[in-house]
């Protein structure tokens, strides 16, 4: 883990629990993978020619704009968050992904979403990406956001109506 701070990430103090392990810090650190039934909403995430790299899988940059897709398209749709013009926006705090098996082009991806922390300003979120169709994941991660007034950038409580949402996606 680096020592040094991305701009924003003391925001991470305000209700966030303790990272969860990774391989390198033990052991016991691996948990076991999770299934499709260990998550409450699924988005149909095609991927795109531009996806693939050189070596003809999707890159792994790329693995984060799907977090990215799944979670923000849940919270339009079912949270009401407005990106335009809402006095809450979610700025991304942390995240992390894990690749377990290399995805392509012209391949359908079905992105799991759920909730596993949901704090006064911040909600940590856990992603898999599965093949269509396919019981094991190709990748599993998590991704914090943490919620600030657009005016101000302070963290703020959660908005209602997404906080709903997010309750519904509670692990």
């Amino acid at each position: 883990m680096s020592t040094h701070l991305p701009v924003g990430a003391s925001l991470l103090a305000i209700d966030t629990p303790p990272a969860v392990p990774t391989p390198s810090s033990g052991p016991a650190a691996v948990p076991a993978q999770p299934g499709r039934a260990d998550y409450p909403h699924f988005l149909a995430i095609a991927t795109r020619w531009m996806d693939n790299d050189v070596y003809g899988h999707v890159n792994n940059v790329v693995y984060y704009s799907y977090f990215d897709t799944v979670i923000n398209e849940y919270l339009i749709r079912e949270g009401g968050l407005d990106i335009h013009a809402g006095d809450a926006i979610g700025y991304c705090a942390e995240s992390q992904c894990r690749y377990l098996a290399p995805l392509a082009f012209p391949e359908t991806i079905e992105a799991g979403l759920r909730v596993a922390h949901l704090g006064k300003s911040s909600v940590r979120y856990e992603i898999a990406l599965f093949r269509q169709g396919e019981a094991a994941p190709a990748a599993v991660g998590w991704f914090v956001h943490v919620f600030v007034g657009r005016e101000g950038n302070r963290p703020t409580p959660i908005p209602p109506g997404i906080r709903a949402c997010l309750q519904r996606l509670v692990a």
